[in-house]
């Protein structure tokens, strides 16, 4: 008999040795009371599906919806479903599981012998086949099908995929140095997935498919409520840089991890480097002119000089700092001064911070920050005014006057960069065309294959870890601990904003995770297999050894790369 321990509850009992986590749920079942149904689990802090069978003794933790390792084995598998209805409808076609996007699921579907990715059909013709994939899910979830999962040699996996044509899973597999792979199977089709699925379809309670752009929207539970969907919000700003970035993707040939490692191994590594920077530099450069020209329309209208106030934000580990360097260089190769302005400075004195349910300050509030001054102070500013600004003690938790003056020249150019940038609230009186919004991000767009995506959060994820422990500000651990509170801090002050811009900018890079795993790999092995934060560490790790690990020396010194692996030639306070 093994002796399993539910953490849900602190209980040991005992159980046969092959025991399912089913098994041992039903056993705790009544007393658990959990508000919504397991979707997964995790055995000693290591993820595993409902199916997984236990033959050692082990701790065991079940998780519902509203847990990251829950919400990913529901979509994978709701994934799965969705493949499988294309291929029975229509056999031979082709779908590709992109991203997430306005609150769901973005998926491109193309049919046998449409040449391109983005071909689409008529729309008439794209109701009824969403409507006929619809129905064929909503056909499988009923009849309850099991996800049926099959370890074979890596060689044997590689037969089954070449046999069916998955170019995009040979390559993954082939390369990823595993000598056995698991795949799954769902009645007669086969498909591959990189985490654990759910028992079998029934489970898929709740989501819908609609047609999005030029695709389809899978839509999923919501993460805080799982009984409802998430409430869909249009986002075709983000869709169209996703959109760019997958036609650049396609025309340097890498969409997915597989291209990455072929690309590696032929010795293109600099070269998709050196591209990628340049689709980068001239983004920037192509912003700084439309800032210019913003500048020189707004002073026309206004008949007087004046400058333009440029508003910078994004998500943690976007790039934010490395890109307003950036953006620097090339306002000033347009001829403008640009002028950083802080809105730390301008921070309520600490007492008067509003606070967390949990009694702790809550520095992500758009409270911390004296937002009547600061925005008297710039309009003065911009109007050519000398004005006198504070400065925060960050010791004493109070602001202070010290007589420091700023006064604008004629050619200069206001820049504000940080999480409340483009809240309204911020510069609510001043005129929308005496404003030049930016939102930056990573939007990852390389996915392991068709149907295994990589969330942007990993990737910026993946450059706080190594950002933070280069610092020796925290550790891996550390920093995993933080991430949820972080996320739903974006969730509430910086997302919401994001469609606002005048301009997004994508900092992700085609090649940044074989960069990235170079330095990742060591520090998260360093976090401990007996702490919580050992199942996000451990999964970070199974996907990006999917890529081949290259140096970091061709990643030139200006590179927003450089921000989070360290040697920039940039200097960062």
């Amino acid at each position: 008999m093994l002796q399993i321990r539910c953490k849900n509850n602190g209980v040991t009992k005992s159980f046969p040795e092959g025991a399912s986590l089913l098994d041992v749920y039903q056993e705790f079942a009544d007393e658990l009371q959990m508000p919504y149904p397991p979707v997964s689990a995790k055995v000693n802090n290591a993820s595993q599906g409902l199916k997984f069978r236990l033959y050692q003794n082990r701790d065991v933790e079940f998780l519902d919806l509203r847990s990251g390792a829950g919400r990913r084995a529901y979509v994978r598998s709701l994934c799965f479903v969705l493949y499988k209805a294309t291929q029975d409808l229509y056999p031979g076609s082709k779908l590709f599981v992109e991203h997430e996007l306005s609150r769901g699921y973005y998926c491109n579907f193309k049919l046998r012998g449409q040449d391109q990715r983005r071909d689409t059909a008529g729309s008439a013709s794209r109701e009824e086949m969403a409507e006929a994939i619809r129905s064929r899910m909503a056909e499988i979830v009923r009849q309850d099908m099991p996800f049926r999962r099959t370890e074979a040699t890596t060689e044997e996996a590689v037969r089954i995929f070449s046999d069916r044509g998955f170019s995009d899973k040979v390559k993954l597999i082939e390369s990823s140095g595993q000598v056995y792979t698991d795949y799954y199977t769902l009645g007669e089709t086969i498909d591959y997935y990189y985490g654990p699925l759910l028992p079998s379809a029934g489970y898929l309670k709740l989501w819908a498919l609609e047609l999005y752009q030029d695709g389809m929207l899978l839509r999923v539970p919501d993460s805080h409520d799982p009984t409802r969907l998430a409430e869909m919000v249009p986002m075709p700003k983000t869709f169209d840089v996703f959109a760019e970035k997958v036609r650049w993707d396609i025309i340097m040939r890498l969409s997915n991890a597989g291209d990455v490692n072929k690309a590696i191994l032929r010795g293109n590594a600099t070269e998709l480097i050196q591209v990628s920077e340049a689709l980068q530099e001239k983004k920037i450069v192509k912003i700084a002119e439309d800032i210019a020209a913003r500048r020189e329309g707004c002073q026309a209208r206004r008949g007087r000089e004046g400058s333009l106030l440029v508003l910078i934000t994004g998500p943690s580990s976007s790039g934010k700092t490395t890109f307003c360097k950036r953006l620097s260089i090339q306002l000033l190769a347009c001829g403008l001064r640009p002028v950083s302005f802080s809105t730390d400075d301008y921070f309520v004195n600490r007492v008067d911070t509003p606070l967390l349910p949990n009694g702790q300050y809550d520095f992500d509030n758009i409270k911390t920050v004296d937002t009547a001054l600061l925005e008297d102070h710039l309009k003065r500013l911009m109007a050519g005014e000398t004005v006198e600004v504070p400065e925060y003690n960050f010791i004493t938790g109070r602001r202070e006057w010290k007589g420091k003056r700023l006064r604008l020249r004629a050619d200069s150019v206001l820049i504000i960069e940080g999480i409340h940038a483009l809240n309204p609230l911020l510069t609510k009186d001043i005129p929308d065309d005496e404003k030049y919004r930016v939102f930056i991000s990573a939007l990852t767009s390389i996915s392991l294959d068709d149907h295994n995506w990589i969330p942007t959060q990993d990737n910026r994820l993946l450059r706080r870890i190594i950002r933070d422990y280069n610092k020796g500000a925290f550790t891996a651990r550390e920093t995993i601990s933080q991430w949820q509170a972080v996320c739903e801090a974006e969730e509430q002050w910086i997302l919401p904003f994001q469609e606002t811009a005048d301009v997004m900018f994508n900092s992700a890079l085609n090649i940044e995770f074989a960069v990235l795993r170079s330095h990742a790999e060591l520090i998260l092995s360093q976090v401990p297999r007996n702490c919580p934060e050992y199942s996000e560490a451990h999964r970070l790790l199974k996907f990006l050894r999917y890529f081949l690990p290259i140096s970091d020396k061709e990643i030139p010194p200006t590179s927003i790369m450089r921000e989070f692996v360290g040697g920039s030639s940039f200097k960062y306070r």
